[in-house]
């Protein structure tokens, strides 16, 4: 038996294209790039969640010399909302990124360990969670669910 998938998005050439509402989102992301600590990569990436209450948390990279212990900032962000907010409900994550590991003109992605991270969060709360992603320069994918990433995440 065949089967296909489809994967959905939308794409913009400028992240100020967005509406309001999201462009805070992206600002508050790029906010959050200037608190990585990426002394070994170089590489930054910010975070910011906006939550159905309206509240948006923040997260960043962080590095240690002891790879694999840092932890990349989608899961800063998502981890201290499982364990201050656990009642929340997660409506968009934004993610952005500031550096030479992958070249501007690449679409960034979130990497395997978050896309798992963020698809437990999308079903735990039993909701869709709307990705907004900001290439370095400005093109912006949009993806209504973390499943359109990660199709067949473990526990899915």
């Amino acid at each position: 038996m065949k089967k296909d998938f489809h994967f959905s998005y939308d794409l913009l050439a400028d992240w100020k294209e967005l509406p309001v509402e999201d462009q805070v989102l992206v600002d508050r992301a790029f906010e959050a790039v200037e608190t990585a600590y990426a002394p070994y990569s170089e590489f930054k990436v910010g975070a910011s969640v906006r939550l159905d209450s309206g509240a948006i948390i923040m997260g960043s990279n962080q590095e240690n010399a002891a790879y694999p212990s840092g932890l990349c900032a989608e899961r800063v962000a998502l981890f201290h909302i499982g364990s201050a907010f656990p009642k929340e409900m997660i409506k968009t994550i934004c993610i952005v990124a500031k550096g030479n590991l992958i070249p501007n003109h690449k679409l960034l992605s979130p990497c395997g360990g978050c896309r798992q991270v963020m698809l437990e969060s999308e079903n735990r709360q039993k909701k869709k969670i709307r990705i907004i992603i900001v290439n370095q320069d400005n093109r912006t994918m949009i993806v209504p669910s973390v499943i359109d990433l990660l199709p067949f995440g473990f526990g899915s």
